[in-house]
């Protein structure tokens, strides 16, 4: 079976802010993770649009404060 979209949401936060698994979680945000300022949300924005497929406008990407928003977010994109 495939890899849910917040694993791999997860997966991707954790590499892109190099930081254990373990302590990514969907109520992980800028507030708990110390790498996570404007150019590691670039990154990671990057990183989401290319590895997951999808297309983030700006305003949606203003919305993105948590891992668990970035998961759904991303749900509503892929239409899961």
């Amino acid at each position: 079976m495939a890899e849910t979209t917040e694993a791999q949401i997860r997966q991707i936060a954790a590499d892109i802010f190099q930081m254990p698994l373990a302590q990514v979680t969907v109520a992980s945000s800028p507030e708990s993770i110390e790498a996570w300022d404007s150019m590691g949300h670039l990154n990671l924005v990057l990183a989401l649009e290319s590895q997951m497929g999808v297309s983030l406008p700006p305003e949606e990407i203003e919305q993105m404060k948590s891992i668990g928003a970035i998961v759904e977010l991303v749900q509503r994109h892929l239409g899961r």
